[in-house]
């Protein structure tokens, strides 16, 4: 039996979601667990690698298992023995060629920003503390220039590692609640390395006066090079929200697809 896991978790305490030999992943604790739990040596497969301290709200894991436990219950039984910082949304089988990397997505993912004098002591963990005014309309023009399918070279790590950096956004949402908090929500079918990070550090050099003309993104992609995008913000602002998966149990992509945030 192929089960799907929903995960949740808080990043801080992780070196990322994959296995690393320099410290503890949330990957590694659901094998963990998961192998006491079932009596097997379990495996998880990720859909989404993301990068240390970021977060998630609905990353998905697939594992296969021999288990008599209804595919349902686990996450009720997993999340008893989980750390506070990992929780299991949803469990549930399904059909044996279901990849989490490899079938049709969308992916939503969210920067968020506390934009005010002081900081705010309870979201230190979860967003990214920017001092300096931002003018979020101007950030808002210059996001629209990163919608529909380009080559997003520009915005990538130079240490990505894919054939192609053309990938396509579906839209990107920047909102303010009017109490100092910028949300930058992103969705796409697919992501490069740190590409979420870069574009949230581009958009805000735009909103911060520092790229004057928001029109400059344009020129930004244009370049498809690293250096003329903003810097890749940090890690602990980004949240992964949720993936869609269009077809479930039929698989399209190609590894270079894959996420790595």
């Amino acid at each position: 039996m192929r089960v799907k896991l929903i995960v949740a978790y808080e990043g801080t305490n992780y070196c990322g979601w994959q296995v690393q030999p320099n410290g503890l992943s949330v990957e590694e604790v659901l094998n963990r667990e998961l192998s006491r739990l079932l009596g097997e040596d379990i495996r998880v497969i990720g859909a989404s690698r993301t990068d240390s301290g970021v977060h998630a709200l609905g990353n998905v894991a697939v594992f296969d298992t021999s288990a008599a436990m209804p595919a349902d219950k686990i996450s009720f039984a997993l999340n008893r023995s989980l750390p506070e910082d990992i929780a299991v949304q949803y469990s549930g089988e399904v059909p044996q060629m279901f990849h989490p990397r490899y079938a049709p997505s969308v992916k939503t993912y969210e920067y968020k920003i506390v934009n005010c004098t002081f900081p705010k002591p309870l979201e230190r963990r979860t967003a990214y503390f920017y001092h300096y005014p931002l003018d979020t309309e101007k950030m808002r023009q210059a996001a629209a220039y990163l919608v529909g399918e380009h080559d997003f070279t520009s915005f990538a790590s130079v240490h990505a590692q894919t054939r192609t950096f053309v990938r396509r956004i579906r839209g990107i949402d920047i909102t303010e609640d009017g109490c100092g908090r910028i949300a930058i929500r992103v969705v796409g079918d697919g992501f490069l390395y740190n590409m979420v990070r870069i574009i949230a550090g581009t958009l805000i050099r735009v909103g911060a006066g520092q790229i004057e003309d928001p029109a400059e993104v344009q020129r930004i992609l244009e370049k498809k090079d690293r250096s003329q995008a903003g810097p890749t913000a940090p890690a602990h602002g980004l949240t992964l929200v949720e993936i869609a998966y269009l077809e479930e149990g039929k698989n399209k992509k190609s590894p270079e697809s894959c996420d790595f945030v």
